[in-house]
């Protein structure tokens, strides 16, 4: 593992550090998992955008779906 620094303010780092209190973690693994979650969005909404523009305006129904993979 390897570290970061970031530069917040108090009333900042107080709120972090009561979230992840909330939830029984660190704040560093509040910040990691935000910071993750934040690009993986990311990358799920450019993915999206590219098959909405490379689409033939084809569809499948989730029934259809269900019924050829899980049957």
């Amino acid at each position: 593992m390897t570290t970061m620094t970031i530069r917040i303010d108090e009333d900042e780092k107080a709120l972090i550090q009561s979230y992840a209190a909330l939830h029984g973690v660190s704040a560093a693994e509040i910040l990691r998992r935000s910071a993750l979650e934040r690009i993986e969005d990311e990358f799920d909404l450019r993915e999206l955008q590219n098959a909405m523009e490379t689409s033939t305006g084809e569809f499948v129904d989730f029934s259809a779906v269900l019924k050829r993979y899980c049957a």
